[in-house]
């Protein structure tokens, strides 16, 4: 008989992660729950990180309290987490997400060693970004900014909280599908990396002006001063032109990583095509909202909304499934929608 625990990971899965449900959903049996536990793992760290309603240094120390689960696993600590957190969440799923962590962890702690391990790595990494969010940014409307130092700064941050997690992706799928021995391991961890950071890229372009009002500048200090700019100054729409050529710059880099993407996707073998899928599906999401981002006239302004409609999004996903067998089909699909590979 099916343990009903593993309908409500499902479940909660499905009205917290959005668009990610779907791919998680049509992956292999196999791949599924510790793919799926990983994400909820996720979810849970980064809703602890951004509970606005106690401090910086409190969700910090709850953070910690969370990470430290990972190593020495202590059951008493988790009802810290419903008790603190979990009544000061308004979003009803993100709430029962957290009271209810010990069901996930029973779960997680039935996957093998090896799942275990590679989930571990990955939620230590992961959370490290959200550190990093806590230490460098300021506490969210208290009328200061700060920014990310340098590019360098940027793209170890896009590494720790999406890069990680094409390594690990790339990780669990070599370790249940035969099919994929005959991958380089390093050459497609590598491309794994460069389509998280692309995916995360695209966050902060499109949340560029939220961000800002939050106190949260990812645009690199050292770049905004060599252009005569402030992360405050960033306020004003109107300083979308002056700020442009560090745009430009950063949309180049994330159409570079996005065609290592693709190149990882059109690497899955065709009989693989939940994988591809799985795989096709955010990196056209990504791509398209890219080209909103490039598109828009006033990226600094609150007011403009760079969001995919629904109904696109499943045309999206219905075109892309009639050429996921064919790699020359694959190919001309990805010149069409902007990020076919170079060569």
């Amino acid at each position: 008989m099916r343990d009903p625990s593993y309908d409500r990971l499902y479940d909660i899965l499905k009205r917290v992660s959005r668009s990610f449900y779907l791919s998680i959903r049509i992956l292999p049996q196999s791949l599924r729950v510790p793919i799926g536990l990983a994400y909820l793992f996720a979810r849970a760290a980064d809703t602890i990180a951004d509970t606005v309603l106690i401090s910086p240094g409190e969700r910090l120390a709850f953070l910690e309290q969370f990470r430290s689960l990972f190593r020495t696993y202590d059951a008493t600590c988790l009802s810290t987490f419903g008790v603190a957190l979990g009544e000061s969440q308004p979003n009803p799923a993100e709430r029962e997400l957290l009271v209810t962590l010990d069901q996930w962890f029973a779960i997680f702690h039935a996957c093998n060693g090896d799942d275990q391990a590679r989930i571990k790595r990955l939620m230590l990494t992961l959370t490290q970004g959200m550190v990093m969010d806590l230490t460098i940014f300021p506490p969210e409307q208290d009328g200061h900014m700060a920014a990310l130092k340098t590019r360098q700064d940027l793209d170890q941050y896009t590494y720790y909280v999406a890069g990680c997690v094409g390594e690990f992706w790339t990780e669990m799928h070599m370790a249940h599908r035969r099919s994929l021995a005959g991958w380089d391991p390093e050459v497609m961890k590598a491309r794994g990396v460069c389509f998280g950071k692309g995916l995360q890229l695209t966050n902060i372009l499109r949340d560029l002006a939220h961000d800002l009002r939050n106190g949260r500048c990812y645009l690199p200090g050292e770049e905004l001063t060599a252009h005569g700019l402030t992360p405050t100054q960033l306020l004003d729409p109107a300083a979308t032109t002056a700020v442009r050529p560090i745009i430009r710059s950063l949309l180049a880099l994330t159409r570079q990583h996005y065609r290592e993407g693709w190149a990882y996707t059109q690497a899955i073998p065709r009989r693989e095509m939940h994988m591809r899928l799985a795989c096709m599906w955010p990196l056209l999401i990504g791509v398209r909202t890219l080209a909103l981002v490039a598109q828009a006239n006033n990226l600094l302004d609150p007011r403009v909304t760079l969001k995919i409609p629904r109904h696109a999004v499943y045309r999206l996903l219905l075109s892309s499934s009639l050429c996921v067998f064919s790699n020359r089909a694959l190919g001309r699909y990805a010149q069409h929608v902007g990020c076919g590979s170079q060569g």
